[in-house]
């Protein structure tokens, strides 16, 4: 895998005593509220744009006029005839001047744009934007007493909460045990997005790296159509589009999905590649916050790897102090 010089320094490496996991199990705190918040009309504009530019007019029945098209994908004024609307009507809602968009259109659009799920949502919440309170700042975010409790039952399963702006919240001694001592680092830095775009060790932890950042930026870009006037978000955002090539690339794409499950491959330092298969629940009470639990398949290599590095206790990455 390509490396990217430049997308940040691994910090020199400490040895820390094994921490316990009520130790471990520290909130996040807020991010220095710096940066602007986002800019919802150009986000819906270039999301719009980048949904119109992946869909050619043959593969939606369109003839194609000539070999030579200014734009890729769709023009304009086809899209706004596959849903049913005016020209000028789509291209105000494309430049962000849409007010008032009815919920008909928006569906009519998602439909001709051939959206997933997940991607309709998005462009919901970009062009109907619930009215929030303006806060002076973010609350912390919190984890209830009884799920740190159900943590610290799952004794051999690598399980965390994760929250807004892939922040993690919480962990168990098997999650340290395959993906490091995020106890010993601050705050700010136990972060999804941190942790895979700016460090080295986390670039060679997982085998198909690219697919997890693709991960990471598609859920950011879904926690910003919800949240576009958060400036943590945005300090976030604006701290790995400058540190990072390969965010800036992921960023500027715009894609959205949501992936509750799957496999990863994991690259651990001392029992060699695990396979994993992980389930994303989603917590009733918070619908920012998931609970993410990893296992191996009964009878597996991958779980007698588990099952030593539980053994060994919170012995897996040692993470760097800075």
């Amino acid at each position: 895998m390509d490396e990217h010089p430049g997308e940040g320094s691994t910090a020199p490496r400490t040895e820390t005593a094994p921490r316990t996991d009520r130790e471990s199990r520290a909130e996040t705190a807020p991010a220095a509220q710096t940066e602007p918040p986002l800019d919802r009309r150009a986000e819906l504009s270039e999301f719009l744009r980048t949904r119109r530019a992946r869909i050619k007019p043959e593969d939606v029945g369109l003839p194609e006029f000539g070999r030579y098209r200014r734009v890729p994908g769709l023009r304009r004024e086809e899209l706004a005839q596959l849903a049913g609307v005016s020209v000028a009507y789509y291209t105000r809602l494309e430049q962000g001047r849409g007010q008032g968009v009815s919920t008909e259109v928006l569906d009519s659009i998602a439909h001709a744009l051939r959206l997933t799920a997940a991607e309709h949502a998005h462009l919901t919440h970009l062009a109907q934007p619930k009215r929030h309170r303006k806060k002076s700042a973010a609350p912390t975010q919190q984890v209830r007493t009884s799920l740190r409790q159900l943590l610290d039952t799952l004794t051999g399963v690598p399980a965390y909460v994760v929250g807004r702006r892939s922040d993690i919240l919480a962990w168990n001694g098997m999650a340290t045990a395959l993906f490091g001592d995020w106890g010993a680092l601050p705050p700010q830095e136990r972060n999804w997005a941190r942790l895979v775009f700016l460090r080295p060790d986390y670039r060679d932890l997982f085998v198909e790296w690219d697919t997890k950042a693709a991960d990471i930026v598609s859920h950011l870009r879904m926690d910003a159509g919800c949240h576009v006037d958060d400036p943590q978000l945005a300090a976030l955002v604006g701290e790995l589009s400058m540190k990072s090539d390969a965010f800036r690339r992921l960023w500027a794409a715009h894609d959205v999905k949501d992936k509750g499950y799957g496999v990863k491959r994991i690259r651990h330092p001392v029992v060699g590649q695990l396979t994993l298969s992980y389930e994303t629940l989603t917590l009733p009470h918070d619908a920012y916050q998931s609970l993410v639990a990893y296992h191996a398949e009964p009878g597996s290599p991958s779980e007698e790897a588990l099952r030593l590095i539980g053994s060994w206790g919170a012995v897996g990455l040692r993470t760097g102090e800075g």
